[in-house]
């Protein structure tokens, strides 16, 4: 009959509320999980792939990315149009709205340099 008792106690002590950890951030996605359905997630609104996500970062409203997608394929391939998006994510990786920020060849690199170099 001590079984049976230690048993129950055991399983009692697997359900009890303290070990059961219910808290909303554990329904929060990873950042891996946000980043892909953002690309995901612009694909389906723009029908352009996105290419690389060149920025990545938790706000207090959620997430903001700046993803670089092809715009106009040309031949060659260093001459076809890319763009930078800012894509707006909520907190629980849903997107809230994206904008284009930057068009340019492929090929070509930044006109400026940071801090003015």
């Amino acid at each position: 009959m001590s079984n049976t008792k230690n048993t129950s106690d055991s399983q009692n002590s697997r359900n009890s509320p303290k070990e059961q950890d219910d808290s909303p951030a554990d329904d929060r996605p990873s950042p891996m999980q946000v980043l892909r359905n953002a690309r995901t997630q612009l694909a389906e609104l723009t029908g352009m792939a996105p290419e690389n996500v060149s920025s990545f970062e938790q706000t207090e409203d959620g997430w903001s990315l700046e993803v670089e997608v092809l715009e106009l394929p040309r031949v060659p391939d260093t001459m076809s149009l890319m763009a930078s998006y800012q894509v707006d994510l909520d907190p629980d990786g849903q997107l809230t709205g994206y904008r284009r920020v930057r068009r340019y060849e492929r090929g070509r690199a930044d006109s400026h340099r940071p801090g003015g170099r």
